[in-house]
């Protein structure tokens, strides 16, 4: 059988390929309405698998010139993220097959295929596909490392990649002098569509190190988000996505996580660390003047026109941009609007990781840089 996949977000196109290919299916695919009409012609496909939302034509144009124009009956399934009432009803009106929303996982895709037909669904040998899920929108992920060549969870970014087809995650090694880049090529290596590798030979510290993955990622024009993430994974991967899922699923620009305690969740410090940390975030809430309780949690997402917009210019601080970038928002924006793009999403599950690169003299050290930010931005 041969299958057409159209989708402007390769991400998402390369893993349907990859699995419908896995399982014997003739695939061929176009990341534009264009592209994808010509394919259709020479191609000639027993089913298309187009996306409704893509730049230039889109998946309702395809259809509407393949039923219309080309006269033609070929099985059509549209695989997408817009839940639109009114454009799904627009699609069967101009005689699509199916229509499958995202997040979707590829076993139920191979279903619907096979429903059509009406023939027995082929099942996939890679037990990797069980969980895999094709996402709603392209999510850039940058991760900051410096020297986390022992601290690095290469099984547990390579589970997650795997799971969440839609995640691109960019490693930027900040000028480590041990063997982290190795460890991050090595992690790269034959999953490129997913996992990348941002080199700075020079240590920048962690402000820069993440500007210029972001900035890197904001190339992409795939990607529909951009975030950040602590290599140690202080943050869970799951509530990670759960920021994800509330950014789409909204008008916030930015949906920060947060640490501070609730009922039922998991947070662990170090006492200490606790104590540090409030103290700072006592400064933080007074130079910021806006409601919010943990600017400094390592794991943020964000409207990708924001993110360049938001790490464009250099910070001042090496360690505590975070603080930065709410107050970047609230000179762009002003306070009232800045208050309501910006969400802070409390995690299920936050634990201080071994080795934490922030000693007491560097707490005391950004106590100092905050009085620098305020005085900068004031």
């Amino acid at each position: 059988m041969k299958i057409l996949a159209i989708d402007d977000q390769q991400l998402i196109l390369l893993s349907l390929e990859k699995h419908l290919t896995d399982l014997g299916y003739d695939v061929k695919y176009a990341d534009n309405g264009k592209e994808g009409l010509e394919l259709f012609d020479t191609f000639k496909p027993d089913v298309v698998i187009v996306d409704i939302n893509m730049d230039g034509m889109s998946g309702l144009e395809v259809v509407k010139a393949i039923r219309l124009e080309k006269k033609s009956d070929t099985k059509i399934l549209v695989l997408s993220g817009n839940t639109d009432e009114d454009t799904i009803i627009d699609g069967f009106g101009l005689g699509i097959d199916d229509y499958m929303k995202k997040p979707v996982s590829l076993n139920e895709v191979t279903v619907r295929i096979s429903r059509m037909f009406g023939i027995k669904t082929i099942k996939s040998e890679n037990k990797d596909t069980k969980d895999q899920m094709l996402q709603k929108r392209c999510v850039g992920v940058v991760i900051p490392c410096y020297n986390e060549e022992t601290r690095l969870l290469s099984k547990e970014f390579i589970e997650f990649v795997n799971s969440n087809l839609g995640y691109h995650l960019c490693f930027v090694n900040d000028g480590s002098t041990d063997n982290t880049l190795k460890v991050l090529n090595n992690l790269s290596k034959n999953r490129e569509t997913n996992i990348s590798v941002y080199n700075c030979e020079k240590n920048g510290g962690k402000a820069e190190a993440v500007r210029q993955g972001v900035l890197h990622l904001a190339k992409d024009d795939q990607l529909d988000y951009i975030g950040y993430l602590d290599a140690d994974l202080s943050t869970d991967f799951r509530d990670f996505d759960d920021l994800v899922k509330t950014i789409e699923s909204s008008d916030f620009k930015i949906v920060s996580g947060s640490r501070m305690s609730r009922m039922g969740a998991n947070i662990t410090k170090e006492s200490a660390r606790k104590i540090i940390s409030k103290t700072i975030n006592l400064i933080i809430r007074t130079i910021l003047g806006m409601p919010f309780n943990d600017t400094q949690c390592g794991a943020k997402i964000m409207d990708k026109d924001i993110a360049k917009l938001m790490f464009k210019d250099k910070f001042i601080t090496r360690w505590i941009f975070d603080v930065e970038i709410f107050i970047r928002m609230r000179k762009y924006y002003g306070k009232k609007k800045a208050v309501s793009y910006i969400c802070e999403q409390p995690l299920k599950r936050w634990i201080h990781a071994d080795g934490s690169k922030l000693s007491m003299r560097d707490s005391i050290k950004i106590v100092g840089q905050l009085g620098q930010i305020a005085i900068h931005y004031r």
